[in-house]
């Protein structure tokens, strides 16, 4: 039998006649009637919104305005080239293999795959200071080592777990109430070397294997991956502008204005006096940058995703059929 599917919505009185003249066509050409409302799915809204209602028969389509006479020649064109592809020995008709399943499921699941991904690689280096504070130091500088490539893993610009304080900036962060990364290690500040080994001790407690500006974006990340699943991933991407303004620009202006101001250029430094950001501003920095990046980003992933699945099940009804 033929499928006829009506785009409709709620309120639309073309829709209506549409879907009227569809009826009173079926004694003379038979046919199932599927309509879609269209305000339940953002891409079929944004697709046909002012072009409403719309017809599909086969490869046929049919925009507003149409009336009787033209679903009627539609309906009649459909038939007729049916019945003549009939006649045509049918090809093998293809399988659904298990690649064809994986990206469905991948279409499907995406948002988890990837928000489980970041979790691992942001639980990995919170993993690590538990791990010394149990005495597992072998595992623990297996992390360490691994994400040391990707991570600059400063103590002076690291949250630490099990000690005095969460944090030991530099003095010239100029934060009160706190002692400093010298202070607490003994290490000289400016020896990055060292201050990139340490790990910690028993009093300071011991570092994430990411910097806090690193841990804010990925665990900024996380939480938007967690709002956009909660809201079924129907939040519109973040204006580019936007993204600009408030993601890239105060993480680029607090890093940037740090990394220039302690390059020993007198020309430089002669302009921009020495900064030394505070863990405040890298844990603001990095949660703008990693929730706008995300609230920009995901949206776009998720459009392709919706494509592929459509893709996919019109293929698989195909094949079903």
């Amino acid at each position: 039998m033929i499928t006829v599917t009506l785009f409709s919505r709620p309120g639309c009185y073309l829709c209506e006649q549409a879907k009227d003249d569809l009826n009173a066509l079926q004694a003379q050409i038979p046919h199932q009637l599927l309509e879609i409302n269209i305000e339940s799915d953002p891409v079929l809204q944004k697709k046909y919104l002012t072009e409403i209602p719309v017809v599909e028969i086969g490869p046929y389509i049919l925009k507003a305005p149409f009336n009787r006479a033209d679903l009627l020649m539609t309906l009649g064109a459909f038939r007729d080239a049916s019945s003549q592809l009939e006649k045509i020995p049918a090809p093998e008709k293809p399988s659904i293999n298990a690649a064809d399943r994986f990206s469905l499921w991948m279409a499907d699941h995406w948002l988890s795959a990837v928000m489980l991904v970041f979790a691992f690689y942001l639980g990995l280096p919170v993993l690590a200071p538990v791990l010394m504070k149990t005495g597992a130091s072998l595992p623990a500088n297996v992390i360490y080592t691994a994400y040391s490539p990707l991570c600059h893993q400063l103590g002076f610009r690291s949250f630490f777990l099990f000690g005095e304080q969460p944090y030991y900036p530099r003095a010239a962060a100029g934060i009160a109430g706190v002692a400093t990364f010298g202070q607490a290690s003994g290490i000289d500040e400016n020896d990055l070397l060292a201050a990139r080994a340490f790990k910690g001790n028993s009093q300071m407690g011991y570092k994430i294997a990411l910097c806090e500006r690193d841990v804010a974006i990925y665990g900024a990340i996380i939480l938007f991956g967690i709002i956009y699943a909660i809201t079924k991933r129907r939040i519109p991407p973040l204006h580019w502008a936007i993204w600009l303004i408030f993601a890239i620009g105060p993480i680029g202006l607090d890093g940037f204005s740090q990394l220039f101001s302690q390059l020993p250029i007198p020309a430089i430094t002669n302009i921009l006096p020495y900064r030394e950001s505070t863990p405040f501003l890298r844990l603001l920095t990095g949660f703008l940058f990693g929730f706008g990046t995300a609230w920009f980003g995901l949206p776009y992933v998720e459009e392709s995703m919706r494509e592929t699945r459509d893709l996919l099940i019109n293929r698989f009804s195909v094949i079903i059929k």
